[in-house]
């Protein structure tokens, strides 16, 4: 059985690693990653010896890539088509008439989120994803939230399996660095967030969190890792609440895995997620969490024991609670624990890879139900 796994190419964030690490796992002479454009995501699936395939569609409305792709799909004899994020799906939807195998569909991300910020041109492109999305034969949710979201798009129940993310917990780097390596001081409190520097992420909540404690604890730093369209506007946010010399942009680093554990506790605020992998990075370094109650952080922080989950009036309060906390150590341990017994990479995979085997072997018009 042979999948192709078509997403744009431009992914940076979770939704790259995500994709890379299950097609990974996966059997490799049974996967192929094809991509619309050249990305950094093209470049580490070949590191990771997947194959790849990239269709050169010249600008995102170039619908003759659909003739490149139907060409690939019978030449390689590909029986199931797996598709990562909006535009991938459009394409599908337009491609599904012509071809008699399943469509596979992952939603990373909230469909109303996908294009916020970009006026006339996203509203348009929010309602054809979210039309586009209902003619899957199958749908993966990676979080109870989003198969909730799938319902409402009108995804008959049917049709969708929650599928929630995984990490290899014993790929853990052999050096990680502390907070001297880091330029800081054992007695300052690092607040690592990994999130790209995009409106979904709300890093406004964690500035202006930031800077309540700021006020008392003179100590405490934030690291914000990633980069993004609004760097500029939180640097100058920085600068209005007067604690940018205590605000680091550490841009992109590669090195994530090994920054993390150097952290006293690490945040998300985001407005959407799905099962953000960040998070289950951070049970791996054994360092607690905050978080915003979105996407499936409740079933990955079910209490209080592993971290800290809150609305995003409640993330200032909850940042200094954090602080105060004398049982970091032993949260961080038991988030650990806790996410390593449940959201394990092997365990994703198997997961997907039984619902393959479903669709493969049954007519795609028959309807199912899966358990997985």
């Amino acid at each position: 059985m042979k999948i192709l796994h078509l997403n744009t190419g431009n992914e940076t964030g979770g939704g790259m690693s995500h994709i890379l690490s299950l097609l990974s796992t996966l059997k490799h002479d049974e996967v192929v990653l094809g991509v619309l454009e050249e990305g950094e995501m093209v470049q580490r699936a070949k590191n990771l010896d997947i194959e790849t395939v990239n269709f050169n569609q010249a600008f995102p409305f170039d619908l003759s890539v659909l003739f490149q792709i139907k060409r690939y799909i019978e030449k390689k004899d590909i029986q199931i088509v797996h598709t990562h994020g909006p535009r991938a799906n459009v394409l599908m939807k337009l491609l599904k008439p012509t071809l008699s195998i399943p469509w596979v569909l992952t939603l990373h991300s909230d469909p109303d989120d996908d294009f916020i910020g970009c006026g006339v041109k996203g509203d348009f492109f929010t309602r054809l994803h979210k039309r586009m999305i209902r003619s899957a034969d199958h749908c993966l949710a990676i979080s109870e939230s989003f198969k909730q979201l799938l319902l409402k798009l009108g995804v008959p129940d049917h049709k969708i399996s929650t599928v929630y993310n995984g990490i290899d917990f014993n790929d853990y780097p052999e050096q990680v660095a502390t907070k001297q390596d880091l330029g800081f001081s054992n007695d300052d409190f690092l607040i690592g967030m990994v999130a790209r520097l995009e409106p979904v992420k709300q890093h406004e909540i964690a500035i202006q969190s930031f800077k309540e404690l700021h006020k008392e604890h003179q100590n405490a730093k934030l690291l914000l890792i990633g980069e993004g369209t609004r760097e500029a506007d939180l640097r100058n946010l920085c600068r209005y609440y007067k604690i940018e010399r205590d605000v680091h942009f550490l841009g992109r680093r590669e090195d994530v895995s090994s920054i993390l554990p150097a952290m006293d506790v690490t945040m998300l605020t985001s407005k959407s997620e799905s099962f953000p992998l960040v998070l289950l990075e951070s049970a791996r370094a054994q360092v607690p969490v905050i978080s915003t109650r979105v996407g499936g952080v409740s079933q990955l922080v079910p209490s209080s024991k592993y971290g800290w989950v809150a609305e995003p009036h409640q993330v200032s309060e909850v940042l200094k609670q954090a602080y105060l906390s004398t049982e970091r150590e032993r949260m961080g341990q038991c988030f650990h624990d806790f996410a390593r017994s449940r959201y394990s990479l092997n365990h994703l995979a198997n997961q997907v890879t039984k619902i393959y085997d479903l669709l493969y072997k049954l007519p795609i018009e028959e309807e199912i139900e899966f358990h997985v």
